[in-house]
């Protein structure tokens, strides 16, 4: 039987799907991506296209990536366009971890005792709220948080792809809401305390400083993410049908028990070493400013995953007689690679359209004549706040890396909205509201490939369109929604963060 899922044939998401599901296999969809980049920088560079990039006020042209110099970078950076692709390594790296513990059989029962603790009612909310908190440790939600929520609802009888969804949400579309502070609050206020000195010498952006904004979108993104999944985007889907065997919710063994007591102890003493080089001023762990944040545990955290899941995997397998030997450690390894297949040929693709856009410059010109357009508007203070949020909002479907977008555009915004009364650190919530609903919507996401993979598992005629009309829902409660609470927060006039206020004074103003 054919993995497929029963959904109804009509209505705008099932247009937008079977839309999309009738472009050609993703992997050949990046491949014409790609060819059609080629062929616009050859177009934008006969037509002129450019901008000045305001971080540098040096003009910016379209590369033309048909020419001679263009040709020989293609061919000489294909493979390393590849093996640099930056979700590669990671996913590669993590499986080698939790291969170990699935094979070993440490994931499965791990879920099922969770599953037997967590009220059905509350699992998607659960679900949800877990993707979020995995933002504090890089990019472990693509590769843990999302696969594992499929399989949670498929072992409920919840249909996978709805799981999928909601964790995708979670993760990406509410990547800006936290109740913890991430190494991406401190990599953002970086740049934006650069981009305020242009006006204000002495000004700094701290880490915290959109910390009650994004407290309170954590609680907004789970109730928001979890009604969506469960009043609309699980009817849409309908019952699943698939193939896939379902993991029955099974109560642990004895032995089964005693094997995740010996798991747990092993992470425990990792963390304990992890603390022990993180607590001390000079601790070996910190990063080389001193700070926690700086730290490769938070910074390499997916090398850290593979370790701690592979050691409590072994720990685990040794315990229940899943593993018997050293070879049946490496069978694990192996097998987690066997899934991947798939995924390496259409990361290859990927990999080129997205190196080959950025060449061209066209994400940047788009950027620079975008901004200077809505700068122009000359519009009120709150209007020209809404206008930021959808700019930033169509802008990431271009660019998907949230920090390079701000290093391009902060030294626009934040002096403008310092000179208009605004504080730097509303400009940057403004651009992180902006920026994190519609990366559930944007195939430049790099790992907007692997959720197709994971989405094929349980359904194999999954594709773009799949994806995106499971997601758009998402994306639009999370857009409208902060949206509202933007201007509520506005003209509540709240503190942004610890004393973060949302208006600017200039000196001697």
């Amino acid at each position: 039987m054919e993995n497929t899922v029963e959904k109804p044939k009509k209505g705008f998401f099932y247009l937008v799907e079977k839309g999309g599901n009738a472009l050609p296999n993703p992997t050949l969809l990046f491949g014409i991506l790609a060819l059609f980049v080629l062929f616009l920088s050859l177009i934008g560079s006969l037509l002129g296209w450019g901008g000045v990039n305001p971080a540098t006020n040096e003009q910016v042209e379209t590369v033309n990536l048909l020419s001679r110099q263009g040709l020989h970078r293609i061919i000489l950076e294909m493979i390393t366009n590849f093996t640099s692709f930056a979700p590669l390594g990671v996913v590669l790296v993590a499986m080698l971890g939790l291969g170990i513990a699935e094979v070993s059989g440490l994931i499965k029962t791990a879920l099922n005792a969770m599953l037997l603790k967590t009220p059905a009612y509350m699992i998607t909310a659960m679900v949800v709220f877990v993707a979020k908190l995995s933002n504090v440790a890089s990019d472990i939600g693509y590769i843990l948080i999302i696969p594992l929520a499929g399989v949670i609802f498929h072992s409920l009888g919840r249909n996978p792809i709805a799981g999928i969804a909601a964790a995708f949400a979670g993760v990406s579309g509410g990547f800006a809401a936290n109740i913890l502070i991430t190494t991406n609050d401190a990599l953002l206020a970086g740049i934006s305390t650069e981009a305020a000195r242009i006006i204000d010498p002495l000004y700094e952006v701290l880490p915290t400083a959109n910390y009650y904004f994004m407290a309170f979108s954590m609680l907004f993104v789970v109730v928001s993410c979890t009604l969506v999944t469960t009043k609309w985007i699980e009817p849409r889907l309908g019952k699943y049908n698939g193939d896939v065997p379902q993991e029955p919710v099974v109560k642990p063994t004895d032995l089964e028990r005693k094997g995740l007591k010996r798991a747990g102890w092993v992470f425990l003493f990792w963390f304990a070493l992890i603390f022990a080089g993180l607590i001390p001023e000079n601790g070996i762990l910190r990063g080389f400013d001193g700070t926690v944040l700086g730290s490769p545990v938070f910074r390499g955290f997916i090398a850290i995953l593979c370790v701690m899941a592979g050691t409590a995997g072994i720990v685990y397998g040794y315990t229940v007689g899943t593993f018997k030997k050293g070879d049946d450690v490496v069978k694990g390894m192996n097998e987690s690679y066997k899934t991947l297949a798939s995924y390496m040929v259409l990361v290859f693709f990927a990999a080129q359209f997205v190196a080959w856009f950025r060449w061209s410059n066209l994400g940047m010109i788009i950027a620079v004549n975008g901004a200077d357009a809505l700068t122009s508007a000359n519009i009120g203070l709150i209007p020209l706040a809404i206008m930021f949020v959808f700019f930033t909002a169509f802008l990431n479907l271009f660019i998907g890396s949230a920090s390079a977008k701000w290093a391009l555009l902060a030294p626009i915004f934040v002096p403008i909205f310092m000179l208009l009364g605004y504080s730097p650190e509303l400009a940057q919530m403004i651009y992180r509201m902006g920026d994190s609903p519609t990366n559930i919507i944007t195939p430049l996401l790099p790992y907007f490939a692997l959720i197709i993979v994971y989405c094929q598992k349980y359904d194999k005629k999954a594709g773009l369109g799949t994806i995106m009309a499971s997601m758009i829902p998402y994306s639009l409660v999370l857009f409208l929604g902060w949206l509202v609470i933007l201007v509520g927060w506005i003209l509540l006039e709240l503190p942004l963060g610890p004393g973060t206020p949302l208006f600017y004074h200039m000196i001697g103003g």
